[in-house]
């Protein structure tokens, strides 16, 4: 039986630093660079990012970040499964621990840009409640991105 399981790691191991540049070479494959908004290692140790490690029968296969902003939404990042462990719903899981933990710090919502090509990733964020959002932060309009949003706290009318 498979065992997926998810938890808090560093960023900062061979296994996982592989991940990580299998999504840098996947998004720098379908996107100009310049807009691609990509977190290196040192950038996932800062203490403003929370970082999750999926790993099937122990093996890494997928990770994900959250980055919490100050003003009190967090922005999910570096969201990547390796395409021979996918179909076991391992981003699925990924997506919920990063709102589980978003919710424990008390943010207001959750907040990502990805990419018109990246289908599955689209479909999968509608799937848990994002919405298409106009850009935030420093991102801006380029063509390219898709920008989206989950509230986490019921609004009262």
């Amino acid at each position: 039986m498979t065992e997926i399981a998810i938890a808090a790691e560093s960023p900062r191991q061979e296994p996982v630093i592989a991940l990580v540049a299998a999504l840098d070479r996947y998004l720098l494959d379908l996107y100009p660079a310049d807009t691609c908004h990509l977190l290196d290692i040192g950038e996932l140790e800062a203490p403003d990012v929370r970082f999750f490690v999926a790993r099937k029968d122990g093996v890494p296969v997928g990770c994900a970040a959250l980055r919490v902003d100050p003003s009190g939404y967090g922005e999910v990042k570096r969201m990547f499964v390796d395409p021979a462990a996918r179909g076991h719903r391992i981003g699925d899981r990924l997506l919920a621990r990063l709102e589980e933990q978003a919710r424990a710090e008390g943010l207001t919502a959750l907040l990502l840009e990805s990419g018109i090509h990246q289908h599955e990733a689209l479909g999968l964020y509608r799937k848990a409640g994002f919405a298409e959002r106009g850009p935030y932060a420093c991102y801006k309009e380029n063509g390219v991105s898709v920008f989206m949003e989950k509230p986490l706290r019921e609004t009262v009318a």
